[in-house]
């Protein structure tokens, strides 16, 4: 049964097709959205529609970007000659935001995952195989933990150490907080093995 009107009910349909957004989550946004200030609405609007008409993939890295080469490759003073591998345009954003690396990146832009079909040539590795002609001292892996991040760092370590090119992959272990009874072995292991000295 709708309770709303039928321009409520698509906006609420709309926003659940949105990761992350809920029925709930849905319909107090488009509560909002309809209670805003038209000329709120239009700015949402016309940023939503900017977002997507002007923004690419930049041609070195392939994050998002508005422009040819996005502002981390087109900065001198980032070290070149280390490249970082990340799933996704959010996993860079993430590492961005510790303000610790000063190399550069490269998003694949998904990680292999034989069960839904996608093999090594639909993500980027050949662009990365292409950047490793070029200038560079190590490759960092920083693909997720999951089977698929896993999967994905495995390869890629294959596909590179024939060319003599140091090949790393972020430490993963107990998150800050965690309580060790909880963790499972494999997260137990890799802390393990990622120790450090203090």
């Amino acid at each position: 049964m709708n309770y709303y009107s039928e321009h409520i009910n698509n906006l609420i349909e709309e926003l659940e097709r949105l990761p992350g957004i809920a029925a709930k989550t849905a319909q107090r946004l488009a509560f909002h959205i309809v209670n805003m200030p038209p000329e709120q609405v239009n700015a949402l609007a016309s940023a939503i529609r900017d977002a997507k008409e002007h923004t690419g993939h930049c041609r070195i890295c392939g994050t998002l970007t508005d422009a040819e080469v996005c502002p981390i490759c087109a900065d001198p003073s980032r070290d070149h000659r280390q490249i970082m591998v990340v799933e996704n345009s959010r996993d860079l954003a993430a590492y961005e935001k510790t303000q610790k690396y000063s190399g550069v990146y490269h998003v694949l832009q998904g990680a292999i995952a034989p069960l839904l079909g996608i093999g090594p040539d639909d993500i980027r590795l050949k662009e990365l195989m292409q950047r490793l002609q070029g200038d560079v001292d190590e490759v960092i892996i920083a693909t997720n933990s999951s089977l698929e991040g896993e999967t994905t760092a495995m390869y890629i370590s294959r596909l590179i150490k024939p060319t003599q090119i140091r090949v790393t992959r972020i430490a993963s272990g107990v998150p800050v907080g965690g309580d060790l009874e909880y963790i499972d072995e494999v997260t137990l292991l890799r802390a393990l093995e990622g120790r450090v000295e203090l």
